[in-house]
């Protein structure tokens, strides 16, 4: 079947966006007065439990049970502090497309195809992002976004994969999905969706075997990417020839 769609998770994967995600959550926690610094080892044992709010819960739950009662009801004034503070710094320049990201998306336009975003991340953070690193398109360049708060059950759980799907009006053999993490390539895989992965900072280690293929980014003309396993492409970056050459050799 012909390659009609791209599915794209955003943290790590449009962009290097974790550690804005770590300092922003340590603003939020000074500011309510909470003597808690997430570092980068610890941020990453938390990276797994996916969303914001679910991230500092089983932080709260794991590492400060006695203060559970105090603090549970105030996670969502914390996180909602957190999210200004993260775009804020998106919007200053924080962060800027990973190669390839821009390019791909360009071809896929230019041939017809449809792009959405599927994340465990709130819709502010996505449109900050897109808005800074696009900034003639933004979210226009998109013909479907689901953001985590607009399913019950976040990654590794596929719905937001399906529902990105469902509003793409496209069969899941005609798209593929692009992740960073275990977590994402799950999600993707319980949908259906190839995967092609490119590793961010916190997640080298993860385990991709289910991924189609992980190279380190998407590479450029003239700067091509490490491939790490899978697929392998033509001059060392992913364009959407390639990729609709690949999707249509064989099965997901």
């Amino acid at each position: 079947m012909p390659l009609q769609g791209l599915i794209f998770d955003v943290d790590g994967t449009l962009a290097e966006t974790e550690e804005v995600h770590r300092q922003a959550f340590n603003e939020a926690f000074a500011a309510f007065g909470l003597p808690w610094k997430w570092e980068r080892p610890l941020y990453k044992e938390l990276l797994p439990v996916s969303g914001g709010k679910e991230r500092i819960l089983h932080y709260l739950t794991k590492w400060h049970a006695q203060d559970l009662a105090a603090v549970r009801e105030k996670i969502p004034a914390i996180y909602d502090f957190k999210t200004q503070q993260y775009t804020g710094a998106i919007l200053a320049g924080a962060v800027e497309l990973k190669p390839g990201i821009a390019r791909l998306m360009g071809e896929a336009k230019a041939r017809g195809a449809r792009l959405a975003i599927a994340t465990t991340t709130h819709r502010d953070n996505v449109e900050a992002l897109l808005q800074h690193t696009l900034p003639e398109q933004g979210v226009s360049l998109f013909d479907a976004i689901v953001a985590g708060d607009e399913v019950s059950a976040k990654k590794p759980d596929p719905q937001v994969f399906e529902a990105a799907l469902r509003k793409l009006r496209l069969p899941v053999a005609s798209c593929v999905a692009f992740e960073d993490s275990a977590n994402g390539v799950n999600a993707a895989r319980g949908a259906g969706l190839r995967v092609v992965v490119t590793p961010g900072i916190y997640t080298a280690d993860d385990d991709f075997s289910a991924a189609s293929s992980v190279v380190s980014d998407l590479g450029e003309r003239g700067r091509p990417h490490q491939h790490l396993a899978g697929w392998k492409w033509p001059d060392g970056y992913v364009s959407f020839a390639a990729l609709r050459t690949k999707t249509e050799e064989g099965p997901a």
